[in-house]
């Protein structure tokens, strides 16, 4: 068996919040305010936790916390099984949290797309734009 290309691409989305760490790192991690901003999910902030993000459109990504230092950055693969293989995915997703002046710099990185995921890329450089739309408004309401 060889092994297609090696290289992948990622998907970076970087904003500034005008709320502190604190606040981004409690919508991040409380799966109550996850469904909010992002999808259905039985998140837990420990590594190695196993959990599934639930689209509206049906889909079930399959999802392993790999780091958690708390009000800083936070990962977990973002694995997506279809028959398509430009949509058969196996990703992950950092976040990570730095405070500034104003509030705190996000930085959203997904990695893992290889060259022939155009479409899935695509989807997930606009996808990124509308969760985070959602993730300010949850901040917003300050629960």
């Amino acid at each position: 068996m060889t092994e297609a290309s090696s290289e992948t691409r990622s998907v970076v989305i970087e904003r500034e919040f005008a709320f502190p760490a604190e606040r981004l790192w409690r919508a991040l991690t409380q799966p109550h305010l996850i469904e909010e901003w992002l999808m259905k999910n039985d998140f837990k902030p420990s590594v190695g936790h196993r959990f599934n993000l639930r689209g509206e459109w049906g889909g079930v990504l399959d999802c392993e916390v790999l780091t958690i230092e708390p009000q800083k950055r936070l990962a977990y693969t973002w694995n997506f099984s279809h028959e398509d293989a430009a949509f058969d995915l196996k990703s992950v997703v950092t976040f990570t949290l730095t405070p500034t002046g104003a509030g705190t710099h996000l930085r959203v990185e997904q990695a893992g797309f290889s060259p022939t995921q155009k479409q899935a890329y695509g989807g997930a450089h606009a996808g990124w734009k509308q969760f985070l739309a959602k993730l300010d408004e949850v901040l917003a309401r300050g629960d």
